[in-house]
């Protein structure tokens, strides 16, 4: 019984803390809900002015982005296309000069072969 009697007494001193506490509490007067209502409404203009200003920069950043990468895949595209071409001729180059002496290579075995030849038929 006795334990009972404690949480009875906890509780009652509990009860008086928070009612002392909701007794000394006063609702606001009409004076300060107006300044409070001005405070909100500044802070959301100012938001909508951060947003706005925000908003502007990064479609202004975007283009100036985007017309930087249009120039410089047109520089890429031209160098590609020029060292393309470079590398072509110089593929055409090399295979003519690889096919002149090779036939000249073929030619002068041919002949080799054939004076050979002849020289044993001899």
């Amino acid at each position: 019984m006795k334990t009972s009697h404690v949480y009875t007494a906890k509780a009652l001193g509990v009860a008086f803390v928070f009612a002392a506490a909701l007794g000394l509490s006063q609702p606001a007067t009409a004076g300060q809900n107006d300044g409070v209502t001005h405070d909100i409404k500044t802070a959301g203009h100012d938001v909508k002015k951060d947003t706005a200003k925000a908003a502007h920069a990064t479609a202004k950043d975007s283009k100036k982005a985007a017309h930087a990468t249009v120039k410089d895949t047109k520089k890429v595209a031209r160098a590609t296309d020029k060292d393309t071409k470079k590398a072509a001729h110089a593929t055409a180059h090399d295979t003519k000069k690889a096919w002149d002496k090779t036939k000249d290579t073929t030619e002068g075995a041919f002949h080799g072969a054939k004076k050979g030849a002849e020289q044993k038929a001899n």
